[in-house]
């Protein structure tokens, strides 16, 4: 009788320990999309500004059509992303765009000095700084779901309910310094 009791008591234990991983684990997968959230609020107002910004140039860039092309396009695939790493893939392929919209400006000093693409600039630039912030959350709370899915014993009701690494939200290939605030400068 004493034996059945202690093993009954082993069993409640590691059932509320799975309860308690369990629960923990659907906070930080939680969390994470929460801290996407606000991203995808601030990548919405930057794709309602990315036409402005491609009228804005379409005049001065006659030569750089594929440039405009691919920013349009890259936005379009961002817009359609459902998925929180499909977004994460978009947005990726959208920064890289810009930046070569970026660079392409350079070689014109006329649009580099209209009042609507100054305006426009600005208007980007600060919701690129808006989207570093939130993506330093999000970053945070994903490496606190993966840390969970893969340390033991949490790894165990992780595999078991299906949680897995989540990717991060890096700074994709415009950027190589995490202080450094991003720079939109055309």
């Amino acid at each position: 009788m004493g034996a059945l009791l202690v093993i009954l008591i082993i069993i409640v234990v590691l059932v509320l320990m799975a309860i308690s991983l369990y629960n923990r684990l659907v906070k930080l997968r939680n969390s994470r999309e929460q801290a996407f959230a606000d991203i995808d609020v601030q990548l919405k107002q930057r794709h309602d500004l990315i036409p402005q910004l491609v009228e804005s140039v379409r005049g001065y860039m006659q030569h750089e059509r594929g440039v405009l092309t691919e920013i349009t396009e890259a936005r379009a695939n961002a817009m359609k992303a459902t998925t929180i790493n499909e977004k994460i893939v978009a947005e990726q392929r959208l920064s890289g765009a810009l930046e070569g919209l970026k660079i392409s400006v350079e070689a014109y000093p006329d649009l580099k000095a209209s009042q609507n693409f100054l305006d426009l600039q600005n208007e980007i630039s600060d919701i690129e700084n808006k989207i570093a912030a939130a993506r330093r959350f999000f970053n945070s709370a994903t490496k606190e779901l993966n840390v969970a899915t893969e340390v033991f014993p949490s790894n165990i009701v992780a595999t078991m309910f299906n949680f897995k690494r989540e990717l991060m939200f890096d700074l994709g290939e415009g950027r190589t310094t995490v202080g450094e605030p991003p720079q939109i400068k055309f």
